[in-house]
């Protein structure tokens, strides 16, 4: 394929995948069984030393914007057009998402709970091997584990897993305990990063499977 056809295929990767990793977060959210990783972080921060003085959306656009001046740092490559997309379009598309779950299912009983928690997951993951896979940029907080992953030779699955077991604890020890939902992403979105990575969007990307020893 012409390097014009890859740039489209890519440009539609990023677009396609923050959107749904958004839509995954109002999943997540109206599942009540807990936040990403991430967000346990913020959220927990947020709540113990910022919550009288600003409010969480302020906050974590700050969060966001001292996260991004690190990454420019130290993972330069991994910035691009999809990393302000995430910065500025996944919480009216997370609010948009929640209304629009809330409305089918206002109050929903544990199987369907249950189903929103392993929509949220599965599609998290997928959207974030699709825009990660695109290279057009990540967000502030993925381009973390994919420097690390790259620069020490490790796999990208287990420095994932240890980026997010970090954020858990920094958000448990501030006092935002997390939920089964938090602790299933905290475990198996790396690993599932990786297989959507080799299972789709690569071959989507390149007509063909490519193994990046980082990944492994």
């Amino acid at each position: 394929m012409d390097q014009q056809g890859i740039f489209q295929k890519r440009i539609f990767m990023t677009t396609v995948g923050v959107i749904l990793c958004a839509i995954a977060v109002g999943f997540f959210k109206c599942s009540q069984f807990g936040v990403d990783p991430f967000q346990c972080f913020a959220q927990g921060i947020w709540g113990h030393f910022f919550q009288t003085e600003i409010s969480y959306g302020s906050y974590y656009t700050i969060l966001s914007g001292i996260m991004l001046v690190l990454d420019l740092f130290i993972a330069r490559s991994s910035m691009g057009a999809a990393t302000l997309v995430n910065m500025f379009l996944t919480g009216y598309v997370v609010d948009f998402a929640c209304m629009v779950i809330s409305r089918f299912s206002p109050n929903p009983d544990l199987p369907a709970r249950i189903i929103f928690l392993a929509v949220g997951v599965l599609v998290m993951c997928f959207a974030s091997s699709l825009y990660m896979t695109s290279n057009l940029g990540v967000s502030v907080y993925d381009a973390i584990p994919i420097v690390i992953a790259e620069k020490r030779k490790l796999p990208f699955k287990f420095v994932r897993i240890g980026c997010d077991l970090f954020c858990v604890i920094i958000g448990t020890v501030t006092g935002l305990l997390p939920g089964i939902g938090t602790l299933i992403t905290a475990f198996f979105m790396g690993p599932l990063i990786v297989f959507f990575n080799h299972s789709f969007s690569e071959p989507f990307l390149f007509g063909k499977k490519t193994e990046f020893t980082s990944d492994e």
